[in-house]
């Protein structure tokens, strides 16, 4: 018999804590079937909106401060549980088809289903505000149906 190769044991005990470490519900119970994932939270949307900074008339960028007073005046009174702001790096085609690359901001909410007529309305009313007051073409849109729990 073949001893492995100290490449191949250590291959097999990276696996073998890996598995392991797994949580319990991708593990097998005893009669072979998977059991359930408990229950938690409730059924919330999640929207994320992406708010680009370059403006198409080649004033300056839209800086933290005026974001961070956006999101202040236009945001947290709609959403005053909670938000979450991430910076980001993207890009997206203008209505010229010219392929624009900025420094973004990434705006996550997450609301109970049953706000959901009301929640699309003030996001909505959300993405014209910073059209409008940052002279953008567009506000991105991400909407998913999720379980949160708080």
């Amino acid at each position: 018999m073949r001893t492995p190769s100290l490449r191949n044991r250590s291959a097999l005990a990276a696996a073998g804590i890996l598995l392991a470490g797994a949580p319990a519900a991708f593990t097998a119970s005893a009669d072979g079937r998977s059991p359930a994932a408990p229950a938690r939270g409730g059924p919330y949307l999640e929207t994320r909106l992406f708010f680009g900074t370059a403006r198409p008339d080649g004033g300056p960028a839209v800086t933290d401060r005026q974001f961070t007073a956006f999101v202040d005046r236009e945001v947290t009174p709609d959403f005053p549980d909670g938000l979450t702001v991430q910076n980001g790096r993207g890009q997206w085609r203008d209505t010229h088809g010219t392929i624009e690359k900025e420094r973004s901001y990434v705006l996550t909410l997450l609301y109970p289903q049953s706000a959901a007529r009301d929640g699309d309305r003030k996001i909505e009313e959300i993405r014209r505000a910073y059209e409008k007051a940052f002279a953008q073409e567009s506000v991105g849109r991400v909407d998913e149906h999720v379980q949160a729990d708080f």
